[in-house]
């Protein structure tokens, strides 16, 4: 059944819905439309700098006074972290957020949670499904269940599972598996990383600080002081060929991501295909398209033959996860079922 189909004779009341990651918030205003076919509208859009916010309540009323002429009493969050009794936890977030506070703040009757990466699958339902530039694989749209990765302020991954009783999605921690080094450079750099041994979590090298990461790891094995202080310098850098250290760190990242993205090809069986989403990789799409990437996606003999077969694409983030959100919001509406956070639902 489309999805339109099972959306219909949802009232159209606006709704607010929020994608925060840990350096932009994308906030709409949002609608059931059965014209749509998402199913969902979009009646208005605003990207924010977190950092410019002291509080979500503060960055979403902005969005909201300037915005929304209409009263909106609901909202729905995708957003990294856990659910920690009243508040959604992580350290990549710009602050905490208090689920009453922020309902107060906002005059709001409930707020419904879910994982920033798990709203970005349920947006494969419609608008992420056509975007994008082919990065290796083939060029084709295959069915199967298919994955969403992104690395920016964190590294985040989700996968979308088709089925005859309808498609759902499985949100991850995938992030926070262990790095594993492929090659004799790697090696040295978790060994400086981690030089009494321990648990190097993939994000801390596959991620926007992550890049910085391997940027002053090579510095220190080269001998040589940082020039370079953010991971946007470090990208421009490297596009550029103007510091031999940021082209080292960015084909670690690439190579290291494509390790990543295949294992959990593997994992998942995503015959459907992988999207790497995020701005931070569409900057450097000419550089992950002459990187190791590909190679590494492939992994060894037994899983090549699998693996050849997986489309990656890369795509900007844009509305795909506030529209993501929108569409699991009214499903939930659709099916009666609530995951408000505020009276114990699950959240991400």
């Amino acid at each position: 059944m489309e999805h339109s189909d099972r959306l219909a004779g949802i009232p159209g009341t606006p709704f607010l819905a929020a994608d925060i990651g840990g350096t932009h918030a994308r906030v709409a205003l949002m609608r059931a439309s059965g014209g749509a076919a998402s199913g969902v509208e979009t009646l208005g859009f605003r990207t924010f700098a977190c950092a410019q916010f002291s509080t979500l309540s503060e960055l979403l009323r902005a969005f909201v006074d300037t915005d929304v002429q209409v009263p909106v009493k609901h909202c729905v969050l995708a957003c990294a972290g856990q659910i920690m009794g009243n508040e959604v936890v992580n350290d990549n977030l710009a602050w905490p957020i208090p689920l009453t506070e922020l309902r107060q703040a906002l005059g709001l009757d409930e707020i419904s949670v879910l994982n920033d990466f798990e709203a970005l699958a349920y947006a494969l339902d419609g608008s992420l499904t056509d975007d994008g530039r082919h990065l290796c694989g083939p060029d084709t749209h295959s069915s199967g269940p298919t994955l969403v990765i992104g690395p920016g302020t964190g590294l985040g991954a989700a996968v979308h599972v088709p089925g005859p009783a309808g498609d759902f999605v499985l949100a991850t921690e995938a992030g926070q598996m262990d790095f594993a080094p492929n090659s004799v450079r790697e090696r040295e750099v978790l060994a400086h990383l981690a030089p009494n041994g321990g648990y190097v979590a993939f994000e801390h090298v596959v991620s926007g600080p992550g890049l910085l990461t391997l940027y002053v790891t090579l510095c220190a094995l080269h001998g040589v002081a940082p020039k370079l202080a953010t991971p946007e310098a470090v990208t421009r850098a490297a596009v550029a060929c103007s510091d031999a250290q940021a082209t080292e760190a960015v084909e670690i990242f690439c190579a290291a991501l494509g390790s990543f993205a295949g294992n959990l090809a593997m994992a998942f069986m995503a015959t459907g295909g992988v999207y790497l989403a995020g701005g931070f990789l569409s900057s450097i799409f000419e550089l992950l398209q002459r990187s190791a990437f590909e190679e590494r996606f492939l992994h060894g003999r037994s899983a090549r033959a699998l693996l050849s077969l997986v489309p990656v694409r890369v795509t900007e983030h844009g509305l795909h996860g506030v529209q993501g959100a929108a569409q699991w919001y009214l499903r939930r509406v659709a099916s009666g079922a609530s995951r408000c956070a505020e009276a114990g639902g699950q959240g991400a």
